[in-house]
């Protein structure tokens, strides 16, 4: 039992308290166009990109805008795998908020991907991001 004079020790928040669960993917063989759609379809602004169920680039909504405003560029011909990053920044579910965020800073990151072993279980945003200092800020009942 805590004596009378144990002050509350404030638990850092994690990834996994704030992430978009369940995140839509995409496949590397697919057309931009259908990216573009899922996007638009889910209210989404990244994809992470998979293949045979791993993690293989993440394309957002900025990679299909860039490409498609090239000049002859037709979105259907266009795979992902021509948009998509390579160089994901993935996280595990248990990284603490305040370190992922550091690291989104630092590179100038939208969002990170959340994975457990090989497997894709949510992405956090700069959106989640803002939501989790939102919840912080907010007054304590």
């Amino acid at each position: 039992m805590l004596s009378s004079h144990a002050h509350a020790v404030r638990q850092f928040p994690t990834v996994r308290q704030h992430m978009t669960p369940a995140p839509h993917t995409i496949g590397r063989g697919c057309s931009l166009a259908k990216a573009n759609r899922t996007m638009k379809e889910h209210g989404v602004r990244h994809l992470p990109v998979l293949e045979g169920g791993k993690i293989i680039g993440l394309v957002t909504d900025r990679d299909v805008l860039l490409v498609e405003s090239l000049p002859g560029v037709n979105p259907t011909d266009v795979t992902v795998e021509d948009a998509m990053v390579v160089d994901v920044f993935a996280v595990p579910p248990d990284a603490p908020v305040g370190e992922v965020v550091e690291t989104m800073i630092d590179r100038k990151l939208g969002s990170a991907v959340v994975t457990e072993g090989d497997h894709v279980v949510g992405v956090f945003t700069t959106i989640d991001a803002l939501r989790t200092l939102r919840a912080m800020l907010a007054p304590a009942d």
